[in-house]
């Protein structure tokens, strides 16, 4: 018999995707088989399955923490917001569909929900459990009657509900109350209990807290119990999501100094984020030209939802400037996606594809050009390196594996220095400057290293020998979340609200 449940939130952030995981790892060490599932997510940091199909990145680590493989059908619809005019680029099980507006998206309800039953009936065929992941919070009545990522998914999986809570926002007790008393009653009994988030110093100070409200909730006919209280706890997971990135400098001094171009509609953060995994890297995010005149021993331009606008953008703030002197100078730059795309002489979105810009003349410093096309190219990339040169002399050998997700296609004289063989502009480099479609290239762990140590060498210092091997790290990360879990929580109470 399939069993489920499902995690809500009382807003946006309170943890119900690192939670998921947690659950997905500790009923996988009891011997299930599970999967995670979550009907329809927002981000911007996505992955392409072996399938060549498209999701997001949480379902991704949700999948790792269960130890089963990611499949676009743990997310069957994906939404990447395109900052133009409100739209996001809506993705149907891993394929494209079409740019769509909200009043649009919601129009085609009964399709996207036809989709969403015909997935998870998948994961119900093949799984024991699934752990279910809502979005934002249930009591956004407004959308209720459209409703198919939170209520209406508990609806489609007949799924009981355990609330999420954020106790660092605040206001954890009103949120938890105010979301049951402005559910209506059949999806207020869907909620089995509740969990307290993010708590920092003694749990003891919360227990008045949580009697008070439960004598509130009796009060009310409402008997929804608390499942314990999770301390805060600072996990290195991977960002679920871009669009909502907001980015602090490492303060601390390391020997590498970093600066990563923050676009507005930066997407896969966690394509240079993954670096502060190794000690000896510090990052700070550019949002002005001003920011550029530290002595970085790397730039990066990572990827973006929409190229041609924020170039633009770049541009205006005199970035663009900043970028060029840097390479002038001989600093390397690792230029991913739109920020390879950049480095061209035009990008040009003719058909209006990824937004309302048509064209926008680029840096030059590449002789190449890009043009968006429709179809969109997602795969899974590892390639061998070969007749390195320039900053990456001395790597032929080293395999780099990661992912590609662009609509871009590029041509030109540049495609030379490839160092991947036949996919040209797979991976590039030419003197100072690396430029890749390879989303993930910092999680291949010889190669970072590796290249972490070529920056240390050109500052005079001693190279580091040991490297980080990710998935090993993620592990490590996903045991020790399991095992919070398993200390705080009522497992027999939630084992018992399995459906």
């Amino acid at each position: 018999m399939h069993k489920k449940i499902m995690l809500q939130g009382t807003g946006s952030s309170v943890g119900k995707s690192v939670l998921t995981a947690g659950l997905c790892r500790i009923f996988s060490q009891d011997g299930y088989k599970v999967a995670p599932f979550k009907s329809q997510n927002m981000a911007l940091n996505s992955f392409v399955d072996e399938d060549g199909k498209e999701m997001s990145k949480a379902q991704v680590i949700q999948a790792e923490a269960a130890n089963t493989t990611p499949k676009a059908f743990m997310n069957p619809i994906l939404l990447k917001p395109t900052g133009d005019n409100n739209s996001s680029q809506v993705i149907l099980e891993g394929i494209p569909f079409k740019n769509m507006q909200a009043k649009e998206y919601y129009k085609n309800n009964p399709l996207f929900r036809e989709i969403i039953v015909r997935n998870y009936n998948i994961l119900k065929e093949n799984f024991e459990i699934g752990v279910i992941e809502g979005a934002g919070s249930p009591a956004e009545i407004n959308f209720r009657k459209n409703d198919i990522v939170n209520m209406g998914m508990a609806e489609i999986a007949d799924s009981n509900i355990i609330l999420v809570a954020d106790v660092e926002r605040g206001g954890v007790f009103a949120s938890i109350f105010g979301t049951l008393m402005l559910l209506d009653k059949a999806d207020r009994d869907r909620i089995k209990g509740y969990i307290l988030n993010k708590f920092r110093g003694d749990t003891s100070l919360l227990i008045e807290g949580v009697s008070l409200l439960e004598e509130k909730l009796k009060s009310n006919n409402l008997n929804v119990p608390c499942l314990g209280i999770l301390p805060y706890i600072d996990l290195d997971l991977e960002n679920e999501d871009s669009y909502n990135f907001s980015p602090k400098d490492e303060k601390a001094k390391k020997d590498l100094n970093i600066a990563v171009i923050n676009f507005e509609k930066l997407s896969n953060s966690t394509d240079f984020t993954s670096l502060l995994v190794y000690e000896d890297v510090n990052l700070t995010y550019i949002n002005s030209k001003e920011q550029l005149t530290g002595d970085f021993d790397l730039i990066i331009l990572p990827g973006s939802k929409n190229a041609i606008y924020d170039y633009t953008l770049i541009e205006a703030r005199k970035i663009t400037q900043g970028i060029v002197e840097y390479i002038n100078k001989g600093t390397p730059v690792v230029a991913i996606h739109s920020g390879f795309q950049m480095l061209g002489k035009a990008i040009k979105d003719l058909k209006q594809v990824e937004s309302s810009f048509i064209k926008a003349e680029t840096l030059g410093i590449l002789n190449m050009t890009t043009n968006m096309k429709e179809k969109k190219y997602t795969k899974q990339v590892t390639k061998t390196l070969t007749n390195c040169t320039g900053i990456l002399e001395g790597f032929d050998g080293i395999t780099v594996s990661g992912c590609e997700i662009h609509q871009g296609v590029t041509t030109g004289e540049d495609s030379k220095f490839s160092v991947t063989g036949e996919d040209n502009f797979a991976l590039i480099c030419k003197d100072n400057i690396i430029g890749t479609y390879i989303h993930g290239l910092f999680n291949s762990p010889k190669f970072t290293r590796k290249f972490l140590n070529k920056l240390r060498s050109k500052k005079g210092l001693e190279p580091i020998l040991d490297y980080v091997n990710m998935e090993t790290h993620q592990e490590t990360e996903l045991k020790k979340l399991a095992k919070l879990m398993r200390l705080n929580l009522d497992l027999k109470k939630i084992y018992e609200i399995l459906k």
